[in-house]
């Protein structure tokens, strides 16, 4: 299995261990897609129906969040976890949570600090794809 995109057949996949550390990989992948920028295996680990909650209240959809990447309006510079990723699965779903460091630019504006995440993943057609994801700033 490629880290960058981790698919696996659904009639074998079997909910605990194995799927959390496959859905671990998977955010790793997407962080690491998200700050390079690689946008084809960003794109395949978004869902179609993809929206993520800013820190400021926000909603971006899939093509919203990843245009923004694209054009350089969101450049990512560090994007990585800082706590352990804990993980709860369901039969084609899990959720993750931990912390994370994040050095941004957005619109040309720099931003850094520590932040909750929150991301839900679902098993589709063999792949596990992010559908929702929230981050909340922890302090100021």
């Amino acid at each position: 299995m490629d880290a960058a995109s981790p698919q696996r057949d659904s009639r074998t996949m079997t909910p605990g261990r194995h799927a959390a550390d496959e859905i671990r990989a998977a955010e790793r992948a997407r962080l690491r897609a998200l700050v390079e920028p690689d946008l084809d295996t960003a794109d395949a680990l978004h869902a179609e129906d993809y929206q993520l909650i800013t820190p400021g209240g926000a909603v971006l959809s899939k093509q919203d969040y990843l245009g923004a990447v694209a054009t350089g309006e969101l450049d990512y510079r560090t994007f990585e976890a800082v706590s352990d990723v804990a993980v709860r699965t369901g039969e084609h779903f899990g959720v993750l949570r931990y912390c994370a460091r994040i050095e941004v630019s957005v619109s040309g504006n720099p931003d850094e600090g520590i932040f909750w995440h929150t991301d839900t993943y679902e098993l589709r057609d063999g792949a596990w794809q992010a559908v929702w994801s929230q981050a909340t700033r922890i302090g100021s």
